[in-house]
């Protein structure tokens, strides 16, 4: 299974609009992020987790082709409001793609996206079928184990693959969802900044959780431009990193 990350970036990205600090003045790729996705290929088959405003720039960048299916952590705009971009990826379907989300963010691309579910809307929509997550799934041969932790008091989504964890987006993990989330081999874990922030880990509380899960190798994620990468990454421990647009991890499912 090989996993790309397609942003790495928090709700307005990096650079930050009208911000001219170092970071976002910097012309080191490594600290341009685009906003939270990941890409998942396993055998023939193509995934897509969340769909931001950045999707089209993100598909054409990283030569995300084709998309067989797409999982969402939750229904906010930088994690969804790209979700119109899938329509080219339902040109050749013979069926909708489809989309797995919880009822809630359900509900959320009802509203956002009802031009998508009207069967009078012009052909130009994206083509999509809502499933709604319940519990484990399989999906293309992988088991797909949605996981629940709190986005300030949002419960929102987190996903498990094999020994591989994506937990964006959180401030706090659940006892019962941090026992799912032992013996893993990578986790992928939300750091925004060094300050304190009332719906995200910062990085030394992202930091203490890789200690109390122990993955063999820990990659955070959602970053803001208070962190700049090398300097970071210079004081992390080791066997955790910031993540970064572009990176790919050969993942065993």
């Amino acid at each position: 299974m090989k996993v790309t990350f397609l942003g790495t970036g928090t709700s307005v990205g990096v650079p930050r609009v009208g911000c001219t600090c170092p970071v976002c003045a910097s012309q080191d790729s490594k600290n341009k992020r685009l906003r939270c996705a990941l890409h998942i290929q396993h055998s023939s088959h193509s995934i897509l987790v969340d769909t931001g405003p950045d999707l089209r720039t993100q598909a054409l960048t990283y030569g995300v082709n084709r998309v067989d299916a797409v999982l969402f952590t939750h229904g906010h705009a930088d994690h969804l409001y790209g979700l119109d971009d899938v329509r080219c990826y339902c040109f050749d379907r013979d069926e909708p793609l489809p989309c797995y989300a919880d009822e809630r963010t359900m509900d959320r691309i009802h509203h956002v996206f009802d031009y998508a579910f009207d069967a009078h809307a012009p052909s130009a929509t994206p083509q999509i079928e809502l499933r709604e997550i319940e519990g484990d799934f399989e999906l293309f041969d992988l088991l797909v184990e949605p996981i629940y932790v709190y986005h300030g008091r949002l419960p929102v989504l987190a996903f498990r693959i094999g020994s591989f964890a994506y937990v964006t987006d959180t401030n706090r993990i659940p006892d019962e969802s941090m026992d799912r989330l032992q013996d893993l081999d990578i986790l992928v874990l939300d750091a925004l900044r060094h300050k304190a922030h009332p719906t995200h880990f910062n990085l030394a509380q992202a930091l203490d959780i890789v200690e109390r899960l122990k993955p063999r190798k820990a990659y955070l994620t959602h970053i803001a431009h208070d962190l700049e990468h090398h300097a970071t990454n210079a004081s992390l421990p080791a066997g955790v990193e910031l993540a970064y647009d572009g990176l790919v991890l050969e993942v065993t499912p």
